[in-house]
């Protein structure tokens, strides 16, 4: 299945069925009286979070949604059907957002969570609505309602616990292959990621997720390379993974580089908690490694983790701190939600 973060779309919500005018017309009933029913109600456009999807690909082929009408109202006092909704299915962490994709519509990240984008027209009152004592016989009746128009743009937030960054060929599709059962392209050219990879890592008692972003080159902030458009997976990420390849001539400039771009993207995500490895460490000697590993921690103000994902060396001990920065971000999470106070209940469509 192809992989697709971003789609724009046309919802149209129904409209209302026009109130009937209608008299009552039987044999022996010489005032019958108005009898023309109400309209339906137009059909409403709604956003869900399902559980089977992980991709916006349906939405590259069909980009327009309209709800259907209501019904007319019908005599003797018969109300018109309402139209059927429309529901979009989207994969957890999407983000719904307006025409001018910085309006956040919703936020979607649980499964069965339900927004309402585009409300349906009311149906129309027929005439037996107007009936009162001073008017017996009104002849007339109300038009139903239009529905609403409006594109939206559907963005895809991969979910994930870690997210792997560095620049191309820092061995970050490597070790997602080795940690998990994903299988993502790996080669000796670069750019060899594309697109982002999932994988499920099993830590001590705790399952984690990791997601691989195609690596970041200098100037990506103003669309070199691949630019930033994948960085937006890793915004939900509660540790960053650091990869830099050992093998370069400059390790701290690599460092450097990747820090600049996410900063350049978001100053938030730049703070995000960040664990720095150096890979690919089977293929030099300890004291390549030793030199390397002073001149990244000068860097990066911290000491590096020396790891190979081709002979496991540093691989688990990597997974745990991984998993302790994780269970540490939820450990503040559920804290500061404790201390918030309780406000009125939520309205849920």
């Amino acid at each position: 299945m192809k992989f697709l973060d971003q789609a724009k779309i046309y919802v149209s919500s129904g409209d209302g069925g026009a109130g009937c005018i209608g008299f009552r017309r039987e044999k022996f009933i010489e005032f019958g009286g108005p009898d023309g029913g109400d309209g339906g109600r137009g059909g409403d456009v709604w956003v869900e979070c399902v559980g089977n999807l992980n991709t916006l690909i349906d939405y590259r082929y069909q980009q327009h949604f309209k709800a259907r009408n209501g019904t007319p109202g019908m005599g003797q006092n018969r109300s018109g059907a309402n139209g059927d909704d429309v529901v979009i299915k989207v994969p957890p962490g999407t983000q719904v957002l307006a025409e001018d994709q910085e309006t956040l519509i919703a936020d979607l990240t649980h499964i069965g969570q339900r927004v309402l984008i585009s409300k349906g027209g009311n149906g129309g009152f027929g005439n037996a609505h107007f009936k009162s004592s001073t008017n017996r016989t009104p002849r007339h009746a109300n038009p139903g309602l239009p529905g609403e128009e409006l594109t939206i743009w559907l963005h895809l937030k991969l979910i994930a616990d870690a997210g792997l960054i560095g620049l191309p060929n820092a061995g970050k599709s490597t070790f997602l292959a080795a940690v998990s059962a994903a299988k993502p392209k790996i080669a000796d050219y670069p750019f060899t990621t594309l697109h982002p990879n999932l994988g499920v890592v099993r830590a001590g008692d705790r399952d984690l997720v990791l997601a691989d972003i195609p690596g970041l080159i200098e100037g990506a902030s103003e669309g070199a390379g691949l630019g930033t458009r994948f960085l937006g997976h890793v915004e939900r990420c509660q540790v960053l993974l650091h990869l830099v390849d050992v093998t370069q001539d400059d390790v701290a400039a690599a460092y450097k580089t990747v820090r600049a771009e996410l900063k350049a993207y978001d100053p938030a995500l730049a703070k995000r908690k960040e664990i720095v490895a150096l890979s690919k460490c089977d293929a030099v000697d300890e004291e390549t490694i030793a030199r390397q590993a002073a001149a990244l921690k000068a860097a990066a103000r911290k000491t590096p983790r020396v790891l190979s994902a081709v002979s496991g060396k540093g691989v688990r001990d990597t997974l745990f701190a991984i998993a302790q920065e994780i269970g540490k971000a939820q450990t503040r999470e559920r804290d500061a939600e404790a201390e918030q106070p309780d406000g009125p209940p939520r309205w849920q469509p």
